[in-house]
């Protein structure tokens, strides 16, 4: 019996399923606001330069530009004559008294700290240190997961967020605010990595596919969620504490889930993950079944993972053969230029110039048949063909933005909702793609070196979006070239579906040309390890 066949022993199809599904579920719908949350907090209204304090009672000109409505950032020095043309009236200056905004839709960070002309920058760095938090957070989180067991991350993780995310609320500085949203950024990070294995490892083998799928779809109800939040909350402050005090109630809920019994047993604490055990089997109603278990028998199941875990492998480990080093390679492109392009649309809604409140939810809504259709591509295509078609058309439509006139919005609008279709698609594909093509020895190595280039994508996206300063088309023409960049690098990965689970590096090899003409094929009724589709965790995103 292996260690998954004993586990399931006790927890197949029982309540217990439902209730980790719900106790790991709630908290993503909270964290999906908090990635998505500045689309609306830092939304930047109408405005304009307000006039100096002399000036006299009546209408104060503005300057106009060259679509005929009054520039943003420059005011006349005196009082222009109304008389001659705009272009004659007088000289300019930057807007030295302020800005008036248009305050019909509610503040947000813009407004309340004029984020606005020469400070423009600093909404897209506010969004750049946040997913800066969840590029270290994953690091440092990792390696403490590991040390301390996943319940303890996941607990601290929920309390840090709730505390941090209530903290901005009250921030009198955008220097504290940025502080905060990074350690809300380090927090999700280790949301994430918690949810992801303690899922996995909980879940039962048959409905592991099912119970994956059901957390991702957590996530997508959670970007449903925020427009409506958005739009009966417009203060930024009263949002952005909405969506972080229920994580104290998360903390609280979080001591109902147990810990890994895997990480138990291999950190020597195996008569706690036998009373475990026994209690999941009781709340299941297979107490007898229970009773059976020892600390013997767990320990003899996990002969294997023992050994793997006293085996030392680094990050260089992923370059040592020449097979390994175009994965690598390869998967490294794809993983950045997703998490690169797919932040580059969702923090960009405003740019279409739809309701923002709409566009949110019809972006959060392709989420549904994208993972469908993803599923069943790569049951029948094959994951590589998924992952390539998925970025190649993200990065299409992407470029397509490109040379489709800013007057044709609802164009615009469904390219933009087509490519992040794709993009969410290829995300999906990844996940369990990469889990396949790296090796029992180096997967977690595969994976968390993946997890952080999506995350660097994530965080040089906005700052990416800032060259649009230099010209409109830029940014649309760096994010979807880098999406057909990634695309054209996942041309050189092997196929996965129905090939066996590697197990060693050695194994790897096998993926060669020349392994593979040399290879004798199997011997008849002798059926080679398959991988079942089910991804090796839900699909979070790099927050």
């Amino acid at each position: 019996m292996t260690f998954s066949q004993l586990v399931d022993s006790v927890n197949s199809r029982g309540p217990f399923q439902f209730l980790i599904l719900v106790l790991l579920g709630l908290p993503i719908l909270g964290m999906a606001n908090h990635n998505l949350l500045q689309i609306f907090t830092a939304a930047t209204p109408a405005h304009h330069c307000r006039p100096p304090p002399n000036a006299s009672a009546g209408p104060w000109l503005l300057p106009l530009g060259p679509n005929g409505k009054p520039q943003p950032c420059l005011r006349f020095v005196s009082p222009p004559n109304a008389s001659l043309p705009n272009g004659t009236r007088g000289a300019t200056e930057p807007c030295l008294d302020g800005w008036a905004y248009n305050s019909s839709t509610g503040d947000s960070i813009v407004t309340e700290w004029d984020l606005v002309c020469d400070s423009n920058k600093l909404k897209e760095m506010a969004q750049s240190v946040f997913m800066a938090g969840t590029l270290v957070g994953g690091i440092v989180l990792g390696g403490l997961s590991d040390r301390f067991g996943r319940k303890p991350i996941l607990s601290g993780s929920y309390l840090l967020l709730a505390a941090s995310g209530s903290g901005a609320a009250f921030s009198r500085s955008f220097a504290i605010y940025m502080v905060l949203r990074f350690l809300c950024g380090f927090s999700i990070a280790g949301v994430t990595l918690s949810t992801v294995i303690l899922t996995v490892e909980w879940m039962s083998t048959q409905l592991r596919a099912i119970m994956t799928v059901g957390i991702g779809y957590f996530y997508t109800t959670g970007q449903f969620i925020l427009p409506g939040l958005a739009y009966a909350i417009p203060q930024w402050r009263w949002l952005q504490l909405t969506v972080s005090v229920p994580f104290f109630a998360f903390f609280l809920l979080s001591w109902w889930v147990p810990e890994s019994i895997r990480w138990m047993v291999l950190s020597g604490k195996s008569l706690k993950a036998l009373k475990i055990l026994r209690w999941v089997a009781a709340f299941n109603g297979r107490k007898e079944e229970g009773e059976k278990l020892s600390v013997e028998e767990l320990k003899l199941n996990l002969q294997k993972e023992i050994s793997l875990a006293k085996a030392n492998y680094s990050v260089a480990d992923l370059f040592r053969t020449p097979v390994l080093r175009r994965v690598t390679f390869c998967l490294s492109l794809a993983w950045f230029s997703t998490g690169f392009a797919y932040y580059s649309l969702a923090m960009g809604v405003e740019d279409f110039g739809v309701n923002l409140y709409l566009l949110q939810v019809i972006f959060g809504g392709v989420d549904i048949p994208a993972k469908f259709i993803t599923i069943l591509s790569m049951s029948y295509l094959g994951r590589h063909t998924t992952e390539v078609i998925a970025l190649l058309l993200a990065g299409a439509s992407i470029l397509a933005l490109i040379f489709v006139p800013s007057d044709l919005q609802a164009l615009r609008t469904v390219l933009a909702v087509f490519g992040k279709g794709c993009l969410s698609s290829s995300f999906s594909c990844l996940f369990l793609y990469t889990s396949e093509l790296y090796p029992t020895v180096i997967r977690q190595t595969g994976m968390g070196m993946s997890n952080v280039l999506a995350r660097i994508g994530s965080m040089t996206a906005p700052l990416v979006r800032i060259t649009g300063e230099l010209h409109p088309f830029v940014p649309n023409l760096i994010f979807g070239a880098s999406a057909l960049l990634g695309g054209g690098a996942s041309l050189f990965l092997p196929e996965t579906l129905n090939q066996p689970l590697p197990e060693t590096i050695e194994d790897m090899e096998t993926w060669s040309p020349s392994a593979k003409e040399s290879k004798p094929e199997p011997e008849a009724g002798k059926d080679s390890q398959r991988i079942p589709l089910q991804p090796c965790g839900p699909d979070l995103r790099p927050s």
